[in-house]
C-alpha cells in the first residue's frame, strides 16, 4: 500500500516539568540504547531526560551514565558544569553529551591540544569556567614541574587511544559487519495523523505494532529490507519510503507524536549492516 504517514520535520521541541514520580536512579548507557527506548523503560518523556541531563541533541554514547527521575535534576544542575575524564574519553566526545564545543572545551580549560587524561577535570559549563580562569596562574605555576612527568603522561595517553580504539572496535563488533556508512539528514515521523493508514512501503503495519524500529529511506541509497544502524536511534529495518525522503535523507518511525516532533531535524551516522 502507498504510505500515507506525514513527515514531522521541524525543530520544534516539546518542553514541560516532570509530572511522573518515579525512584530516584541513574542509568548507564549501552550499546544500542537511545533516548527513546529509555524514556519508554522509565516512564519519561525524551524531554525530560534531555533536560534533567543538559542534552541539546538525542545523540548518547555507550557508558554515559543518564538521571531519569526528578530528584536527579538538582544534582545534575550542580555538577553538570564539571566533568571527570575517564577511560577512552575524547574532547569530542565530552563535548557532545554535554552539548557544546570542543573550542569551548579547549577556550575554557586552557587547552591547547586535545590532549586529555583519565582523571582531569574539565569545565563543561560556564559556571565551571570562571572558576578555571581564576585558577589559570596557579596552573601555569605548576607547568614547570609537570614537564618532568611528560613522558609518563604520553604513555598514559598512548593506553588511554588503545582503550578507546579497543572500545570503537567492541562496539562495531556489535553492530554486524558494515557494508556501507555516511552522514545523513534525518526527521522523524508518526502513523497517528489524520488521514495515515500505518502501514509502510513494504506492508508492516506500525500501528498494530508501535515498537518496530523503522526508517523511511531512498531506496537508490539504501535497499528496502536492510538492516541499519542510525546514530542515536539504534538497529532498525530500512522498510519504508516518502515523497520528500531522497539522497541522504531518512525518516525515523516514532510511535509517540511529541517523540518525533521532539528530535526535529538531525545530522546523524547511518551504518548499513546488510
Amino acid at each position: 500500500m502507498k504510505k500515507q504517514i506525514v513527515t514531522l520535520a521541524t525543530t520544534a521541541a516539546l518542553t514541560g516539568a516532570f509530572a511522573t514520580t518515579v525512584s530516584a536512579e541513574d542509568h548507564n548507557v549501552n550499546s544500542g540504547d537511545t533516548l527513546w527506548g529509555i524514556s519508554k523503560q522509565y516512564n519519561v518523556s525524551v524531554s525530560q531526560l534531555k533536560s534533567v541531563n543538559g542534552l541539546n541533541s538525542n545523540i548518547i554514547y555507550p557508558g554515559q551514565s543518564l538521571s531519569v527521575d526528578g530528584k536527579a535534576a538538582e544534582k545534575t544542575t550542580t555538577n553538570s558544569n564539571v566533568y571527570t575524564v575517564k577511560s577512552g574519553d575524547t574532547l569530542h566526545k565530552i563535548s557532545s553529551s554535554h552539548g557544546i564545543s570542543v573550542s569551548q572545551v579547549k577556550s575554557w580549560n586552557n587547552l591547547s591540544s586535545n590532549l586529555i587524561h583519565p582523571g582531569d577535570e574539565l569545565a563543561v559549563g560556564s559556571k565551571a569556567a570562571v572558576k578555571s580562569a581564576s585558577d589559570s596562574k596557579q596552573e601555569e605555576k605548576a607547568a614547570s614541574s609537570a614537564s618532568s612527568s611528560s613522558a609518563s603522561e604520553q604513555k598514559q595517553s598512548s593506553s588511554t587511544a588503545s582503550e578507546s580504539s579497543s572500545s570503537s572496535s567492541s562496539e562495531s563488533s556489535s553492530q554486524g559487519d558494515v557494508q556501507k556508512q555516511f552522514t545523513a539528514e534525518a526527521t522523524a515521523y508518526t502513523a497517528y495523523c489524520a488521514g495515515c493508514s500505518g502501514v509502510t512501503a513494504t506492508g508492516q503495519d506500525l500501528k498494530a505494532n508501535p515498537g518496530q524500529k523503522v526508517i523511511a529511506v531512498d531506496p537508490d541509497v539504501i535497499p528496502l529490507g536492510s538492516k541499519v544502524w542510525v546514530e542515536g536511534y539504534g538497529t532498525a529495518i530500512a522498510g519504508d519510503t516518502g515523497g520528500a525522503i531522497n539522497g541522504n535523507r531518512i525518516d525515523l518511525f516514532m510511535p509517540s507524536q511529541g517523540d518525533a516532533l521532539d528530535f526535529g531535524r538531525q545530522s546523524v551516522t547511518v551504518k548499513v549492516l546488510d
